[in-house]
């Protein structure tokens, strides 16, 4: 894959590592389409059986590289374009390209969960994390709204205050905090071993059983994330071109 996305298989397990430690691992447009393409290479294997997402270095990811991001506007513009036959763009498939897996995939965090890492965390079907785990709906703190399919994510599994209290203030929450309101699904010491541990639990399951309750229940639990996306876009797009065009200016009062 990309020089920042690692993948390595063993056994019936695919390890997919975001390997940019020296910036905790902060999310740069390439590395979302080496997300989606690590994604979709994964989706064409028929002998893998979970996905261990994590993150080497300090952190998990301290989410999007807002200042590498920002100094190329053209990307921005190409990677907001979303694909018809998809229904996302590149930043929102570079998280829900994990959830098309007919797989379970697991996150294993440490460290920071920031913003766009944060967003691919959830879109994990599992989340263990250490208990000096930090965690931020941070996009409020750019005035952006929470993107890369985070609004679709959210909504599935905190209450709606909850989310609303995360995204607006961007507070920066604890691992005890984040299991407690159900963002995260365990806090451990060892994120990675409990990952494994599951993985082998549901490896004994029928692999048609396991992508069946995973599609089933993606499909019902929203009526449509396709409308999700589009809103998504729609709120962002001038959020975007507003923090670019301004950037380096005096922050209006």
């Amino acid at each position: 894959m990309g020089t920042n996305i690692a993948l390595r298989f063993d056994g019936d397990r695919a390890y997919v590592t975001l390997d940019r430690p020296d910036k905790h691992n902060g999310l740069t447009i390439d590395m979302l389409g080496d997300l989606i393409d690590t994604a979709h290479a994964i989706a064409g294997r028929d002998d893998v059986r979970a996905v261990i997402l994590s993150g080497n270095g300090p952190s998990f990811s301290s989410g999007l590289d807002i200042a590498k991001a920002t100094g190329d506007p053209l990307s921005i513009v190409r990677s907001f374009i979303p694909l018809p036959w998809r229904g996302t763009n590149t930043f929102q498939e570079a998280c829900w390209a994990w959830r098309r897996l007919r797989v379970p995939v697991i996150a294993a965090v440490h460290g920071r969960c920031f913003g766009g890492g944060l967003q691919l965390a959830l879109a994990a079907d599992f989340r263990f994390a250490t208990p000096d785990s930090e965690f931020s709906v941070m996009e409020a703190k750019h005035g952006l709204v929470p993107d890369m399919t985070g609004a679709a994510t959210l909504s599935r599994l905190i209450g709606v205050d909850k989310a609303l209290l995360l995204a607006m203030t961007a507070d920066t929450v604890d691992a005890a905090y984040a299991e407690r309101i159900g963002l995260v699904t365990e806090v451990t010491a060892d994120p990675l071993a409990a990952a494994e541990k599951l993985a082998d639990r549901i490896a004994t399951r029928s692999p048609h059983a396991v992508a069946g309750v995973k599609r089933l229940f993606d499909r019902a639990w929203e009526a449509s994330t396709r409308r999700t996306f589009a809103v998504e876009r729609a709120t962002q797009l001038p959020l975007i071109i507003r923090l670019a065009t301004t950037r380096g200016k005096p922050t209006e009062s």
